[in-house]
């Protein structure tokens, strides 16, 4: 579930700890073609990766690729754990392909 992906991996991540299994890689998938990261292109693929700002001062993500970019789309998803009272553990967020250059870029 998204709840054990945050609580189990990402968390425990975050503050160094063990994990209970090494099956979700680090990668710069923000900078990487879909094609390019390990697993099928038509499954979710869950990866550990930084957020990389475009501007010093700016908090606006940059997600260009060498041959597209990344944007999110939707809203971002509340991920409550399901002990006790609901409290909010993260937050999920979906990103599509778009090859070629932002306002011209071919969704994928």
């Amino acid at each position: 579930t998204d709840e054990e992906l945050v609580v189990q991996y990402l968390k425990r991540k975050v503050f160094s700890c063990p994990l209970p299994a090494s099956i979700i890689p680090d990668i710069d998938v923000h900078k990487s073609d879909p094609w390019d990261l390990p697993g099928d292109l038509e499954q979710e693929r869950y990866f550990f990766s930084t957020k990389e700002v475009k501007y010093a001062n700016g908090s606006r993500s940059n997600r260009a690729t060498n041959s597209g970019y990344w944007k999110a789309t939707g809203l971002d998803k509340q991920i409550v754990s399901s002990r006790g009272q609901q409290q909010l553990v993260g937050m999920k967020k979906t990103l599509v392909f778009y090859k070629g250059k932002p306002l011209h870029g071919c969704r994928t």
